[in-house]
């Protein structure tokens, strides 16, 4: 979708700003809002720049630096600790040699942590994207990894 697309879907109220701002994160391909950005959105909502980089830089949804294709939000809450986060996060962390707020090499993935994913039923949990995964053991982290390695080859291999 392209940013007036998005601006148009939106009428200019200050109700919509956390709308707009994910809308423009998710058409971003590096998942991010750039300060050009936040500038046409201050523009359109008739407000100041700072007005809407308060609000971006508020919520830990949005990013104000460039990111990868897709985005693992892991829990760190008690429940999840206590039933193997910790396990979990040594495999992420080895298979996609990253820490938290870092990117991938090929851009492929940034992890990040998160307080709670409200799923507490099926902990230890995380996010890529918008799927969750849940009751999460080493093994399965390295199916689902290679689940979305294995999308973006055949997409390479599609455009070839």
């Amino acid at each position: 979708m392209k940013k007036q697309d998005i601006l148009h879907k939106h009428p200019p109220s200050m109700e919509n700003v956390l709308l707009i701002l994910h809308d423009f994160q998710n058409c971003n391909p590096r998942n991010y809002l750039s300060e050009k950005d936040m500038a046409i959105i201050a523009r359109y909502l008739n407000v100041t720049y700072s007005s809407i980089y308060g609000i971006a830089s508020y919520y830990s949804l949005f990013s104000l630096k460039p990111r990868g294709k897709h985005i693992i939000r892991i829990c760190c809450s008690p429940v999840c600790e206590m039933v193997g986060s910790r396990d979990v996060l040594k495999e992420l962390h080895r298979s996609l040699k990253i820490d938290f707020g870092e990117t991938t090499a090929e851009g492929l993935f940034t992890l990040e942590s998160t307080e709670c994913l409200g799923q507490c039923d099926k902990a230890p949990g995380m996010l890529i994207d918008e799927a969750f995964y849940g009751n999460l053991t080493a093994h399965k982290i390295k199916t689902i990894l290679q689940k979305y390695r294995t999308r973006r080859k055949r997409m390479r291999s599609k455009k070839e």
